[in-house]
């Protein structure tokens, strides 16, 4: 960390998230996983739900880390009006595939950052993902390489899905778990920077 410039926590134990950041010379000074319930709430969209979870995480931290910066995301799959879960499964994980197979989703992701000084910062970015149709051989060797645990809507584009993707209108890091400009706009706010921008 340079003089001067406040610590950065990164409200999130994603290594994809850490690997984007890395990408654009953004290094947390830490790593606080936060603990929230991310449930969504009743007739609560998609876009609302990935801004709410993002904010509640990086305040969550920040009330721990006072005079810290907080980065915090979230990331939502959702066809149609219906939020995709987090694949703990196998039978999760191919009810999304199968739902998924040869339609046109979203990719909604939320960030927060919380300055130093308590100000809070958001943003939604989404991104329209086409999948191809997917074959029962595909759906069975992909749900045996164990990808898609954990993972918002059962896959994982940067992995062995990444061949499942017919198109993508909008930001690939959005789907991998972070929007690079809107996260490095709302770091630089909070005075966070790449190290050359000084």
């Amino acid at each position: 960390m340079s003089a001067g410039k406040p610590p950065l926590i990164l409200a999130s134990a994603s290594p994809r998230r850490q690997d984007l950041l890395a990408q654009i010379g953004i290094v947390p000074d830490r790593i606080v996983p936060p603990e929230i319930d991310e449930t969504p709430r009743p007739r609560e969209l998609a876009p609302a739900l990935a801004v709410r979870l993002a904010e509640e995480k990086a305040r969550a931290v920040a009330a721990g880390n006072p005079g810290a910066a907080v980065l915090a995301a979230d990331t939502v799959v959702a066809c149609g009006r219906r939020i995709l879960p987090k694949a703990e499964d196998e039978a999760t994980a191919r009810r999304c595939l199968d739902l998924l197979s040869g339609r046109r989703h979203r990719v909604v992701g939320g960030i927060c950052v919380i300055a130093p000084d308590g100000t809070a910062r958001l943003r939604r970015v989404v991104t329209a993902v086409t999948f191809k149709r997917l074959s029962d051989a595909e759906i069975r060797l992909y749900l045996a390489s164990g990808e898609w645990h954990g993972k918002a809507g059962g896959y994982a584009v940067q992995g062995l899905a990444g061949r499942f993707v017919a198109a993508i209108n909008g930001s690939y890091g959005n789907v991998v778990g972070l929007s690079l400009p809107e996260a490095a706009h709302l770091l630089a706010a909070a005075g966070i920077r790449h190290p050359k921008e000084g």
